[in-house]
Protein backbone atom coordinates (compact mmCIF):
# COMPACT_ATOMS: atom_id res chain seq x y z
CA UNK A 1 0.00 0.00 0.00
CA UNK A 2 2.91 2.34 0.70
CA UNK A 3 4.12 2.32 -2.89
CA UNK A 4 0.60 3.04 -4.16
CA UNK A 5 0.38 6.07 -1.88
CA UNK A 6 3.80 7.22 -3.10
CA UNK A 7 2.69 6.95 -6.73
CA UNK A 8 -0.48 8.92 -5.98
CA UNK A 9 1.50 11.63 -4.19
CA UNK A 10 4.01 11.86 -7.05
CA UNK A 11 1.19 12.04 -9.58
CA UNK A 12 -0.53 14.84 -7.65
CA UNK A 13 2.74 16.74 -7.35
CA UNK A 14 3.36 16.31 -11.09
CA UNK A 15 -0.10 17.64 -11.93
CA UNK A 16 0.31 20.61 -9.59
CA UNK A 17 3.65 21.45 -11.19
CA UNK A 18 2.08 21.16 -14.65
CA UNK A 19 -0.81 23.47 -13.70
CA UNK A 20 1.56 26.08 -12.26
CA UNK A 21 3.81 25.75 -15.31
CA UNK A 22 0.84 26.22 -17.64
CA UNK A 23 -0.30 29.31 -15.74
CA UNK A 24 3.17 30.86 -15.98
CA UNK A 25 3.45 30.09 -19.70
CA UNK A 26 0.02 31.53 -20.46
CA UNK A 27 0.87 34.75 -18.62
CA UNK A 28 4.23 35.02 -20.39
CA UNK A 29 2.66 34.25 -23.77
CA UNK A 30 0.00 36.90 -23.29
CA UNK A 31 2.50 39.58 -22.27
CA UNK A 32 4.73 38.83 -25.26
CA UNK A 33 1.99 39.07 -27.89
CA UNK A 34 0.21 42.36 -27.13
CA UNK A 35 0.48 45.24 -29.61
CA UNK A 36 3.84 45.17 -31.38
CA UNK A 37 5.19 42.74 -28.79
CA UNK A 38 5.05 39.96 -31.38
CA UNK A 39 4.18 41.51 -34.75
CA UNK A 40 6.72 44.30 -34.31
CA UNK A 41 9.65 41.92 -33.87
CA UNK A 42 12.04 41.05 -36.72
CA UNK A 43 11.58 37.61 -38.32
CA UNK A 44 14.37 35.96 -36.36
CA UNK A 45 12.91 37.00 -33.02
CA UNK A 46 9.42 35.87 -34.03
CA UNK A 47 10.84 32.50 -35.03
CA UNK A 48 12.72 32.21 -31.72
CA UNK A 49 9.55 33.05 -29.78
CA UNK A 50 7.63 30.34 -31.62
CA UNK A 51 10.43 27.86 -30.97
CA UNK A 52 10.28 28.59 -27.23
CA UNK A 53 6.50 28.29 -27.26
CA UNK A 54 6.75 25.01 -29.16
CA UNK A 55 9.09 23.66 -26.49
CA UNK A 56 6.68 24.69 -23.75
CA UNK A 57 3.80 23.03 -25.60
CA UNK A 58 5.73 19.74 -25.64
CA UNK A 59 6.53 20.01 -21.93
CA UNK A 60 2.89 20.77 -21.13
CA UNK A 61 1.42 18.04 -23.32
CA UNK A 62 0.24 15.89 -20.37
CA UNK A 63 -1.84 18.64 -18.74
CA UNK A 64 -3.13 19.90 -22.10
CA UNK A 65 -4.32 16.40 -22.97
CA UNK A 66 -5.92 16.03 -19.56
CA UNK A 67 -7.73 19.33 -19.95
CA UNK A 68 -8.88 18.29 -23.40
CA UNK A 69 -10.24 15.03 -22.07
CA UNK A 70 -12.24 16.41 -19.16
CA UNK A 71 -12.92 20.03 -20.10
CA UNK A 72 -14.47 20.03 -23.54
CA UNK A 73 -14.62 23.22 -25.57
CA UNK A 74 -17.97 25.00 -25.66
CA UNK A 75 -18.76 28.17 -27.54
CA UNK A 76 -20.49 29.58 -24.48
CA UNK A 77 -17.25 29.34 -22.49
CA UNK A 78 -15.14 30.55 -25.42
CA UNK A 79 -17.32 33.61 -26.04
CA UNK A 80 -18.42 36.85 -24.43
CA UNK A 81 -21.16 39.30 -25.30
CA UNK A 82 -20.99 43.07 -25.50
CA UNK A 83 -24.21 44.95 -26.21
CA UNK A 84 -25.77 41.82 -27.68
CA UNK A 85 -22.83 40.99 -29.96
CA UNK A 86 -20.79 37.83 -29.36
CA UNK A 87 -17.03 37.70 -29.70
CA UNK A 88 -14.16 35.24 -29.14
CA UNK A 89 -12.87 35.37 -25.59
CA UNK A 90 -9.11 35.90 -25.46
CA UNK A 91 -8.72 37.35 -28.93
CA UNK A 92 -11.18 40.09 -27.97
CA UNK A 93 -13.04 41.09 -24.83
CA UNK A 94 -15.94 43.41 -23.94
CA UNK A 95 -13.57 46.32 -23.40
CA UNK A 96 -11.87 45.91 -26.79
CA UNK A 97 -15.28 45.71 -28.51
CA UNK A 98 -16.42 48.85 -26.69
CA UNK A 99 -13.20 50.69 -27.57
CA UNK A 100 -13.65 49.77 -31.24
CA UNK A 101 -17.21 51.05 -31.30
CA UNK A 102 -16.09 54.37 -29.79
CA UNK A 103 -13.46 54.99 -32.46
CA UNK A 104 -14.12 58.01 -34.69
CA UNK A 105 -12.93 57.24 -38.25
CA UNK A 106 -11.16 59.77 -40.45
CA UNK A 107 -10.85 60.23 -44.20
CA UNK A 108 -7.54 58.33 -44.13
CA UNK A 109 -9.15 55.16 -42.80
CA UNK A 110 -9.83 52.21 -45.09
CA UNK A 111 -11.78 49.50 -43.27
CA UNK A 112 -11.48 45.96 -44.60
CA UNK A 113 -14.62 44.26 -43.32
CA UNK A 114 -15.70 40.62 -43.42
CA UNK A 115 -17.42 38.01 -41.34
CA UNK A 116 -14.64 35.78 -40.00
CA UNK A 117 -12.83 33.47 -42.45
CA UNK A 118 -14.04 35.29 -45.56
CA UNK A 119 -10.80 36.69 -46.99
CA UNK A 120 -9.90 39.49 -44.60
CA UNK A 121 -6.11 39.14 -44.71
CA UNK A 122 -6.25 38.62 -48.46
CA UNK A 123 -8.13 41.89 -49.00
CA UNK A 124 -5.87 43.72 -46.52
CA UNK A 125 -2.93 42.75 -48.69
CA UNK A 126 -4.78 43.77 -51.87
CA UNK A 127 -5.48 47.20 -50.38
CA UNK A 128 -1.93 47.58 -49.06
CA UNK A 129 -0.29 46.70 -52.36
CA UNK A 130 -2.79 48.80 -54.32
CA UNK A 131 -2.11 51.99 -52.35
CA UNK A 132 1.60 51.15 -52.65
CA UNK A 133 1.12 50.67 -56.42
CA UNK A 134 2.69 47.22 -56.26
CA UNK A 135 5.82 48.43 -54.49
CA UNK A 136 4.99 47.25 -50.98
CA UNK A 137 8.04 45.92 -49.16
CA UNK A 138 6.73 44.06 -46.11
CA UNK A 139 8.62 40.88 -47.00
CA UNK A 140 11.83 42.73 -47.85
CA UNK A 141 11.76 44.63 -44.54
CA UNK A 142 10.74 41.60 -42.50
CA UNK A 143 7.61 43.45 -41.38
CA UNK A 144 4.26 41.76 -40.80
CA UNK A 145 1.00 42.97 -42.32
CA UNK A 146 -0.53 43.13 -38.83
CA UNK A 147 2.22 45.48 -37.63
CA UNK A 148 0.88 48.11 -40.03
CA UNK A 149 -2.79 47.11 -40.33
CA UNK A 150 -4.56 47.02 -36.95
CA UNK A 151 -7.49 44.79 -36.08
CA UNK A 152 -9.64 47.37 -34.37
CA UNK A 153 -11.65 45.15 -31.99
CA UNK A 154 -8.84 42.71 -31.12
CA UNK A 155 -7.38 42.88 -27.64
CA UNK A 156 -3.76 42.33 -28.68
CA UNK A 157 -3.64 44.31 -31.93
CA UNK A 158 -1.38 47.25 -32.55
CA UNK A 159 -3.38 50.33 -31.62
CA UNK A 160 -5.33 52.00 -34.42
CA UNK A 161 -4.03 55.42 -33.48
CA UNK A 162 -0.44 54.16 -33.58
CA UNK A 163 -0.80 52.50 -36.99
CA UNK A 164 1.11 54.10 -39.87
CA UNK A 165 -0.46 55.60 -42.96
CA UNK A 166 0.78 53.82 -46.07
CA UNK A 167 1.01 55.00 -49.66
CA UNK A 168 2.02 58.38 -51.09
CA UNK A 169 -0.89 59.22 -53.37
CA UNK A 170 -3.54 58.44 -50.75
CA UNK A 171 -1.97 57.94 -47.29
CA UNK A 172 -4.19 55.25 -45.80
CA UNK A 173 -4.60 53.54 -42.48
CA UNK A 174 -5.80 50.02 -43.31
CA UNK A 175 -8.04 48.73 -40.53
CA UNK A 176 -9.30 45.17 -40.22
CA UNK A 177 -12.65 44.44 -38.60
CA UNK A 178 -15.30 41.73 -38.42
CA UNK A 179 -17.84 44.07 -36.85
CA UNK A 180 -21.34 44.06 -38.38
CA UNK A 181 -22.73 47.21 -39.95
CA UNK A 182 -24.72 47.93 -36.79
CA UNK A 183 -21.57 48.02 -34.63
CA UNK A 184 -18.75 49.21 -36.89
CA UNK A 185 -17.53 52.77 -36.28
CA UNK A 186 -18.91 54.86 -39.12
CA UNK A 187 -17.97 58.00 -40.99
CA UNK A 188 -19.02 59.10 -44.49
CA UNK A 189 -15.42 60.27 -44.92
CA UNK A 190 -13.86 56.83 -44.36
CA UNK A 191 -13.79 53.98 -46.88
CA UNK A 192 -15.20 50.50 -46.24
CA UNK A 193 -14.43 47.43 -48.37
CA UNK A 194 -16.61 44.44 -47.57
CA UNK A 195 -15.89 40.87 -48.68
CA UNK A 196 -18.65 38.25 -48.65
CA UNK A 197 -18.01 34.53 -49.14
CA UNK A 198 -20.16 31.48 -49.84
CA UNK A 199 -21.81 30.78 -46.46
CA UNK A 200 -20.96 27.08 -46.40
CA UNK A 201 -17.36 27.81 -47.42
CA UNK A 202 -17.26 30.32 -44.58
CA UNK A 203 -18.52 27.60 -42.24
CA UNK A 204 -15.88 25.13 -43.45
CA UNK A 205 -13.10 27.62 -42.79
CA UNK A 206 -14.57 28.45 -39.37
CA UNK A 207 -14.47 24.75 -38.47
CA UNK A 208 -10.83 24.55 -39.56
CA UNK A 209 -10.02 27.66 -37.54
CA UNK A 210 -11.62 26.29 -34.38
CA UNK A 211 -9.86 22.94 -34.82
CA UNK A 212 -6.50 24.65 -35.30
CA UNK A 213 -6.84 26.92 -32.29
CA UNK A 214 -8.68 24.63 -29.88
CA UNK A 215 -6.62 21.55 -30.69
CA UNK A 216 -7.78 18.56 -28.65
CA UNK A 217 -10.53 20.73 -27.15
CA UNK A 218 -12.27 21.29 -30.51
CA UNK A 219 -16.02 20.48 -30.56
CA UNK A 220 -17.77 18.02 -32.90
CA UNK A 221 -19.20 19.26 -36.19
CA UNK A 222 -22.82 19.43 -35.03
CA UNK A 223 -21.86 21.80 -32.21
CA UNK A 224 -20.03 24.07 -34.66
CA UNK A 225 -23.04 24.00 -36.97
CA UNK A 226 -25.38 25.11 -34.18
CA UNK A 227 -22.95 27.89 -33.23
CA UNK A 228 -22.67 29.12 -36.83
CA UNK A 229 -26.44 29.51 -37.04
CA UNK A 230 -26.87 31.07 -33.58
CA UNK A 231 -27.65 34.82 -33.40
CA UNK A 232 -26.68 34.67 -29.74
CA UNK A 233 -23.29 32.94 -29.91
CA UNK A 234 -21.91 33.24 -33.45
CA UNK A 235 -18.97 35.63 -33.23
CA UNK A 236 -19.79 38.99 -34.82
CA UNK A 237 -23.28 37.74 -35.69
CA UNK A 238 -24.57 35.20 -38.18
CA UNK A 239 -23.44 35.15 -41.80
CA UNK A 240 -26.92 36.17 -42.91
CA UNK A 241 -27.16 39.20 -40.63
CA UNK A 242 -23.60 40.24 -41.39
CA UNK A 243 -23.83 40.05 -45.17
CA UNK A 244 -27.34 41.52 -45.38
CA UNK A 245 -26.38 44.43 -43.13
CA UNK A 246 -23.30 45.40 -45.09
CA UNK A 247 -25.10 44.88 -48.41
CA UNK A 248 -27.66 47.46 -47.30
CA UNK A 249 -24.85 49.84 -46.33
CA UNK A 250 -23.26 49.43 -49.76
CA UNK A 251 -26.52 50.22 -51.52
CA UNK A 252 -27.05 53.36 -49.46
CA UNK A 253 -23.53 54.78 -49.18
CA UNK A 254 -20.96 55.37 -51.94
CA UNK A 255 -18.08 54.91 -49.48
CA UNK A 256 -18.80 51.17 -49.16
CA UNK A 257 -17.43 48.75 -51.77
CA UNK A 258 -19.00 45.28 -51.67
CA UNK A 259 -17.12 42.40 -53.34
CA UNK A 260 -17.22 38.62 -53.19
CA UNK A 261 -14.43 36.20 -52.29
CA UNK A 262 -15.23 34.17 -55.39
CA UNK A 263 -14.78 37.27 -57.60
CA UNK A 264 -11.37 37.82 -56.05
CA UNK A 265 -10.39 34.28 -56.91
CA UNK A 266 -11.83 34.34 -60.45
CA UNK A 267 -10.43 37.71 -61.60
CA UNK A 268 -8.01 39.27 -59.12
CA UNK A 269 -6.93 41.94 -61.60
CA UNK A 270 -10.48 43.25 -61.92
CA UNK A 271 -10.75 43.47 -58.13
CA UNK A 272 -7.49 45.43 -57.98
CA UNK A 273 -8.89 47.86 -60.54
CA UNK A 274 -12.11 48.26 -58.55
CA UNK A 275 -10.22 48.86 -55.31
CA UNK A 276 -7.94 51.44 -56.94
CA UNK A 277 -10.89 53.30 -58.45
CA UNK A 278 -12.85 53.13 -55.20
CA UNK A 279 -9.94 54.65 -53.29
CA UNK A 280 -9.59 57.43 -55.86
CA UNK A 281 -6.15 56.36 -57.05
CA UNK A 282 -4.75 56.89 -60.53
CA UNK A 283 -5.26 53.75 -62.63
CA UNK A 284 -2.40 51.33 -62.14
CA UNK A 285 -0.26 50.69 -65.21
CA UNK A 286 0.20 47.13 -66.45
CA UNK A 287 3.40 46.55 -64.46
CA UNK A 288 1.94 47.93 -61.22
CA UNK A 289 -1.26 45.95 -61.64
CA UNK A 290 0.64 42.73 -62.28
CA UNK A 291 2.76 43.32 -59.17
CA UNK A 292 -0.32 43.83 -56.99
CA UNK A 293 -1.96 40.69 -58.37
CA UNK A 294 1.21 38.63 -57.83
CA UNK A 295 1.91 39.89 -54.31
CA UNK A 296 -1.69 39.42 -53.18
CA UNK A 297 -1.93 35.98 -54.76
CA UNK A 298 -2.16 32.69 -52.89
CA UNK A 299 1.29 31.44 -53.94
CA UNK A 300 3.07 34.60 -52.76
CA UNK A 301 1.20 34.85 -49.48
CA UNK A 302 1.67 31.14 -48.80
CA UNK A 303 5.39 31.43 -49.51
CA UNK A 304 5.68 34.29 -47.02
CA UNK A 305 3.28 33.07 -44.35
CA UNK A 306 5.19 34.72 -41.53
CA UNK A 307 4.43 38.12 -43.07
CA UNK A 308 0.69 37.42 -43.05
CA UNK A 309 0.16 35.67 -39.71
CA UNK A 310 -3.39 36.51 -38.65
CA UNK A 311 -3.01 35.68 -34.95
CA UNK A 312 -0.02 35.59 -32.63
CA UNK A 313 1.01 32.01 -31.85
CA UNK A 314 -0.26 30.47 -28.64
CA UNK A 315 0.25 27.29 -26.70
CA UNK A 316 -2.39 25.33 -28.65
CA UNK A 317 -1.52 26.67 -32.11
CA UNK A 318 2.13 27.57 -32.59
CA UNK A 319 2.30 26.96 -36.34
CA UNK A 320 -1.18 27.72 -37.69
CA UNK A 321 -1.29 27.91 -41.49
CA UNK A 322 -2.52 30.98 -43.34
CA UNK A 323 -4.73 29.05 -45.75
CA UNK A 324 -5.81 25.43 -45.79
CA UNK A 325 -6.22 25.16 -49.55
CA UNK A 326 -6.61 28.63 -50.98
CA UNK A 327 -9.76 27.70 -52.91
CA UNK A 328 -13.16 29.32 -53.27
CA UNK A 329 -15.21 26.10 -53.09
CA UNK A 330 -14.59 24.95 -49.54
CA UNK A 331 -18.35 24.30 -49.27
CA UNK A 332 -17.74 21.06 -51.18
CA UNK A 333 -15.72 19.75 -48.22
CA UNK A 334 -18.74 19.94 -45.90
CA UNK A 335 -20.81 16.73 -45.49
CA UNK A 336 -23.90 16.83 -47.75
CA UNK A 337 -26.40 16.75 -44.89
CA UNK A 338 -24.72 19.67 -43.11
CA UNK A 339 -24.38 21.59 -46.36
CA UNK A 340 -28.07 21.05 -47.08
CA UNK A 341 -29.17 22.25 -43.63
CA UNK A 342 -26.96 25.33 -43.75
CA UNK A 343 -28.17 26.21 -47.25
CA UNK A 344 -31.83 25.85 -46.26
CA UNK A 345 -31.27 27.99 -43.16
CA UNK A 346 -29.46 30.64 -45.16
CA UNK A 347 -32.13 30.73 -47.88
CA UNK A 348 -34.86 31.12 -45.28
CA UNK A 349 -33.02 33.87 -43.40
CA UNK A 350 -32.27 35.77 -46.61
CA UNK A 351 -35.76 35.43 -48.09
CA UNK A 352 -36.82 38.79 -46.66
CA UNK A 353 -33.48 40.57 -47.15
CA UNK A 354 -32.37 42.73 -50.07
CA UNK A 355 -29.14 40.79 -50.65
CA UNK A 356 -29.38 38.95 -54.03
CA UNK A 357 -28.67 35.42 -52.79
CA UNK A 358 -30.17 33.78 -55.89
CA UNK A 359 -27.73 35.64 -58.13
CA UNK A 360 -24.59 35.27 -56.05
CA UNK A 361 -25.02 31.79 -54.57
CA UNK A 362 -27.80 29.98 -56.49
CA UNK A 363 -26.79 26.62 -54.99
CA UNK A 364 -27.61 28.02 -51.55
CA UNK A 365 -30.88 29.64 -52.55
CA UNK A 366 -32.08 26.44 -54.22
CA UNK A 367 -32.25 28.00 -57.67
CA UNK A 368 -28.96 26.61 -58.90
Amino acid sequence: MGWILLVVVLLVVFLVVQVVHLSVVLTWEDQQTVGLGYYGRPPGERAAFKARLRTQARLLRPILRLIGRFNRFTFEKASFQQDGLAGPRGTCNPESFADARRYVPSAEDVFVVTQMKCGTTWMQQVVYETVMRGHGDLVERGTTLYAISPWIEARKSVGVREAPRVGDERPSRIIKTHLPATACPWSPEAKYIYVARHPVSCFASCVDFIATNAGALAPPLDVSEAWFRSPEWMWWGTWTDHVAGWWDQAQQHPNVLFVHFEEMKADPGAIVDRVAAFLGLRPLDAEERAAVVRKSGFAYMQEHQDTFEMHPPHILAVDAQLFVRGTSDRHKDVPPDVRSRLSAWCAQEMSTRAYPLQETYPDVSGSG
